[in-house]
């Protein structure tokens, strides 16, 4: 089968996928740490674009030096939040070091975790 045309579940930018055939897809010629696929397969996502991958991986490799502060521990503005009026809001890199998706819908779930809203 050909590649498929996708949209990114992340960056919604579109990508060849080739899924059906991993080792001819892009996807495959990124080297994931075991720790990153350990994250990869706690997440909702299906499909991630190469961009997104990378991203990931790295994120993953960067929680070595920036460890989860953990309950009372000192958050560093920038890189686990920022401010928005008078609230903190968590970043990526946050929610990813916490080790684990709430589900609550979060602004930037690393995750993929979209809440359906009742109507």
């Amino acid at each position: 089968m050909a590649e498929k045309l996708k949209i990114c579940p992340r960056c919604k930018k579109e990508f060849q996928c080739n899924a059906e055939n991993i080792s001819a897809c892009a996807c495959s010629q990124i080297a994931l740490s075991n720790e990153t696929k350990s994250f990869l397969a706690n997440t909702f996502f299906n499909c991630l674009c190469k961009a997104c991958l990378t991203e990931l991986n790295e994120m993953v490799a960067r929680e070595k030096e920036f460890p989860f502060p953990g309950r009372g521990g000192d958050l560093i503005e920038g890189l686990h939040y920022y401010k928005e009026d008078a609230y903190r809001v968590f970043t990526e890199f946050y929610l990813l070091s916490r080790g684990f998706c709430c589900r609550s819908g979060c602004r930037h779930c690393p995750y993929g975790f979209k809440k359906r809203w009742a109507e």
